[in-house]
């Protein structure tokens, strides 16, 4: 996506960005003035306090940190925390661990989010109907939302791009009806009253920690850079205006309702419902219902373009992708999908109300905010901003954020454990995967191509050994146009000799840039050695088999190569060649001496290895001309072996 379409903003695109980012977001004041007020008694300085909280962070931190600044930080259209480590990365190592641990619990929130959004609304037929079994309908809701990724967010977008319009409106209408009724509620918008609940007591205790309960409003703000690619900035941003602006006519509209029952408990009333009438009630929580499972789709499919950053960058196992639409940036990941949907099942059936899973959400995605202010401020640094600028920024997100976390670290025993314990296995998973890819490169062994140009050609000729293929192409990892991997050799010469008219090399690079498609082909020998790189994009589908053949073409037509069969009869028909993929599939040999630690390593990656498609599909080769090649990974071999002879 070129910078000009990026900033440019449409009637459709700001409803596909409606229906597709601001859920999480928008759902917020189905609990957070809930949260905040808790079970003490409703009075004035709490409320004021914690509407002047929430507009100070939506304004801080949402509007901003992220849509004013972080959306800047795009990777050719891309967002979310990985892209922008993947315009950093090469910078410094340190800051894989930052990427790490942000992208892990977004993804761990992501299972938290369905849930209470869902929950909050159906709870409100509670109202209605006092004895309701809300779980079965929650299950049933989300189970629907996960079955419905599979049309892509193009699909979705436009689907609930009106739903979310008539959610948006209605928090407007019912906020400024009952605003309306008290003004001076807007006083509220002054920071004295934020500074006055923080610094004195609520409910017996320190003020501080509302800001675990105010952090609820701006969860979504990550999710809002994670599908930067899927809407555009200048769609983010025209459209925040209008959603941030109903966002506070509705939370104000609930502090003025609250005011009128200063010195009651709620007693798990919802406020958001008690500002509609009677007769309205049942069409504001079906809207509240609609809007609730709209809001998963932000952290779903944020979810899918993290996890497809990840595996370019060598943090998750390279699972299958799936790109419903034409649309630049969209896709269906369905082992994720699965996750997520196991995820919101057990959350669900663990917490079973929407005020328990208050509880335990908001802390995951502190550390993601803290993290990608962390990758931000070397983003800025790099870009050569003004050092003042850059320790400004650090200053008072650090502050921000970090009072975030301490005020939600009282969530870890009441269930936030819960999501940092789904986030400690995600970061396992990366950490292994990386780790093992690093060992990987550092002890594949290469050798000189320009070695076994000779041996080749002989091979090629000589007729004693039955032909294996007309041209035989290797998926090679040398990236060197001059080396080839030992294992390639070995598989050509030596496990069975393989004799080809034509041998070609093919190497994929993934760029940081994500969409590049690009290839480069060197002919060492002509018409019997060819190596092809390619140059592409980690957002750009693997379909090697679509782009070698059009390399292929590409080079008939300028006349490099000549592809028609070498069997005589066949030649002389100008039928084509038979062409045949090999790709080695490495697996560990018990011929090792390992570390403890890379052993662990090593075991866990083919261990995990085992469960994800193999190589051949991955690269989305034509499983009838493919050959999977198991060949050892010897990382050090065992030396020094004594054995005694006896006769």
């Amino acid at each position: 996506m070129e910078h000009k379409n990026m900033d440019k903003a449409t009637a459709a695109g700001l409803l596909v960005a409606m229906g597709i980012i601001y859920g999480d977001i928008g759902t917020s004041p189905l609990y957070v003035m809930q949260s905040i007020i808790g079970n003490s008694p409703i009075d004035e300085r709490t409320v004021l306090g914690g509407l002047s909280c929430i507009f100070w962070t939506l304004t801080l931190q949402t509007t901003f940190k992220y849509v004013i600044l972080i959306l800047r930080a795009d990777n050719r259209g891309e967002g979310g925390i990985l892209a922008l480590f993947a315009l950093v990365r090469r910078h410094a190592k340190w800051l894989t661990f930052p990427a790490v641990i942000g992208a892990s619990t977004l993804l761990a929130d992501g299972v938290i989010t369905p849930p209470i959004s869902v929950a909050s609304a159906i709870e409100g037929l509670l109202k209605i109907y006092p004895d309701l079994q809300t779980v079965p309908i929650v299950l049933a809701i989300i189970t629907g939302l996960f079955m419905f990724q599979i049309f892509g967010t193009k699909v979705v977008g436009r689907a609930f791009g009106p739903i979310m319009l008539i959610w948006f409106s209605m928090l407007g209408f019912f906020g400024i009806l009952w605003i309306a009724k008290d003004w001076t509620v807007l006083k509220a918008l002054s920071p004295y009253y934020a500074f006055d609940l923080l610094s004195n007591s609520h409910g017996g205790e320190s003020g501080f920690w509302v800001l675990g309960a105010v952090f609820l409003c701006t969860t979504g703000a990550e999710a809002l850079y994670s599908d930067l690619g899927h809407c555009g900035r200048g769609n983010i941003r025209i459209s925040w205006i209008f959603v941030k602006i109903t966002l506070l006519l509705q939370y104000f509209g609930q502090g003025a309702w609250l005011i009128t029952q200063n010195g009651q408990l709620l007693n798990e009333r919802k406020p958001i419902f008690e500002l509609m009438p009677g007769w309205f009630l049942i069409w504001g929580i079906a809207i509240a219902t609609a809007a609730a499972v709209i809001a998963s789709q932000a952290l779903i499919s944020g979810s899918f373009t993290l996890v497809s950053e990840a595996i370019r960058l060598n943090f998750w196992p390279k699972v299958r992708l799936h790109y419903p639409s034409d649309q630049k940036g969209q896709l269906y990941v369905p082992s994720m999908n699965i996750f997520l949907w196991l995820g919101c099942v057990g959350v669900v059936l663990w917490f079973k109300e929407s005020a328990n899973m208050e509880a335990a959400y908001g802390l995951a995605i502190t550390l993601t905010m803290l993290m990608t202010t962390a990758l931000m401020a070397y983003y800025l640094h790099v870009r050569k901003i003004d050092m003042w600028w850059i320790v400004a920024f650090i200053i008072l997100y650090v502050a921000i954020e970090g009072a975030f976390l301490v005020a939600n670290l009282r969530k870890f025993v009441h269930g936030g454990y819960v999501s940092l314990f789904i986030a400690a296995l995600i970061i396992a998973l990366m950490v292994i995967w990386y780790r093992a890819n690093i060992i990987k490169m550092r002890l594949t062994e290469y050798v000189k191509l320009a070695d076994y140009i000779e041996p080749l050609k002989e091979l090629s000729r000589d007729m004693s050994i039955p032909k294996y293929a007309t041209h035989l192409v290797f998926m090679s990892n040398a990236a060197r146009t001059s080396e080839i991997e030992s294992k390639i050799i070995y598989s050509i010469f030596q496990k069975r000799p393989k004799r080809a008219d034509i041998y070609w090399f093919v190497h994929v690079d993934t760029m940081d840039d994500p969409y590049t498609m690009e290839y480069k082909v060197n002919v060492i020998e002509s018409d019997d050695i060819i190596k092809v790189n390619f140059r592409l994009g980690f957002r750009v589908e693997q379909r090697i088999n679509l782009y070698f053949r059009k390399v292929v073409e590409d080079m008939v037509k300028k006349g490099e190569v000549d592809i028609t069969s070498r069997y005589e009869s066949l030649n002389k028909q100008n039928v084509i060649g038979d062409f045949r993929f090999v790709v080695l599939e490495k697996f560990l040999s018990f011929d090792n001496k390992l570390s403890l630690v890379e052993g662990l390593i090593m075991k866990a990656y083919f261990f995990i290895k085992d469960f994800t498609p193999s190589e051949d599909k991955w690269f989305g080769l034509d499983t009838s001309a493919v050959k999977v090649e198991k060949v050892p990974l010897i990382i050090r071999p065992v030396e020094n072996v004594i054995l005694k002879r006896v006769d």
